[in-house]
């Protein structure tokens, strides 16, 4: 049984929830609209079942500091190095895309490369706040000292899922949002699985000798881990694990940020992100057609199924948000009781 609440009102009560933990008002809007965004868009192992499962207990432990704010270190100008001293990373992922946003108006490039960064949620709603302003973004975050999958061929654990997120205007369409783990699936995922009592496809995680397991239990016993994308080296886990280091050096070794192979550990302190802004219109004129016919002529790729028209990733997460923006956010009945708790309790 679902609840349905209105998105401004399921916004403004997370928000209520982060200021009730010390959280300063403006903050505590984008990062509740960030933790939202997955309920928003279907992405629910990344939306508000982690409120009470990994925020607030950051924030409870002192591993995330609601107080804090970014210090920047170096600026190039196109070029910042950052440090978020442990803020919630829900804002501080945004407040670095916003300024590589600003620098790409006055340079055509920005990058912000941050340390001391707590977890950021879905790293495509940060992308997508350059996408909102007519410029491409791409984020990249580490897991910080948290170690969660092994190379191929190994058997201590070296990276974390390590996401990466690109959005793109696509003319008067939903942008373009490709958000993905360079594992399998993320963490989540296999959890969400667990809290339905329902199996996984064989692929996503795997015991010591290579068997494939599919209760998404094992992962929590340790006794399945989590495999990259391409599941085997077979069929093409280097690139997985390739792409995960490319997102280990984009954000924490330029950044000085953990190094999940130097830290591993068990949790994710000191994320390292990377946040770029490319603006296309300040290198040449025509992008935002270009942008319009590259997105038109995918749409209109003919189908193999006339029931499932082709599109690209971020267009049914954008049809999506925009239908629950009008009628509202379905909650699990038990998550909606979990938010009205946590509440209670900021207001006491």
């Amino acid at each position: 049984m679902n609840v349905v609440v209105p998105y401004p009102e399921l916004v403004s009560t997370v928000a209520g929830v982060f200021t009730g933990r010390g959280v300063p008002p403006d903050r505590a809007d984008t990062a509740a609209r960030a933790l939202v965004h997955g309920d928003l868009t279907g992405v629910t192992s990344h939306g508000l079942v982690n409120l009470t499962r990994l925020y607030l207990p950051l924030l409870a432990s002192g591993r995330a500091d609601p107080a804090a704010d970014m210090e920047i270190l170096t600026d190039l100008g196109a070029c910042v190095l950052a440090d978020a001293h442990r803020t919630l990373g829900l804002w501080s992922a945004s407040q670095a895309m916003d300024l590589a946003v600003s620098r790409a108006g006055r340079y055509g490039v920005g990058v912000v490369s941050l340390r001391g960064a707590t977890h950021i949620g879905c790293a495509g709603f940060h992308a997508a706040r350059a996408a909102d302003r007519g410029v491409i973004g791409l984020v990249t975050s580490n897991c910080g000292g948290q170690v969660i999958a092994r190379p191929p061929g190994g058997l201590a654990k070296v990276l974390g899922t390590n996401p990466l997120a690109l959005a793109c205007p696509a003319g008067d369409r939903h942008p373009f949002v490709l958000d993905m783990s360079t594992t399998v699936v993320p963490t989540g995922r296999v959890r969400a699985a667990v809290r339905a009592d329902e199996p996984i496809p064989a692929g996503w995680l795997a015991a010591d000798d290579g068997t494939p397991v599919t209760d998404p239990a094992a992962y929590d016993r340790g006794e399945g881990h989590l495999l990259w994308l391409g599941s085997t080296p077979r069929t093409g886990a280097y690139k997985g694990f390739g792409l995960g280091l490319l997102v280990e050096a984009l954000s924490a070794l330029v950044s000085g940020a953990a190094l999940g192979p130097v830290r591993a550990g068990d949790t994710d302190d000191d994320i390292g992100v990377m946040a770029l802004a490319i603006a296309p219109a300040r290198l040449r004129t025509g992008f935002a057609d270009d942008a319009d016919g590259l997105f038109s002529a995918l749409l209109g790729c003919p189908p193999a199924d006339p029931r499932r028209p082709v599109v690209y990733p971020g267009w049914h997460e954008g049809e999506r948000a925009a239908w629950r923006r009008t009628h509202g956010v379905p909650l699990p009945a038990g998550l909606y009781e979990e938010l009205l708790a946590s509440t209670l309790r900021a207001a006491g």
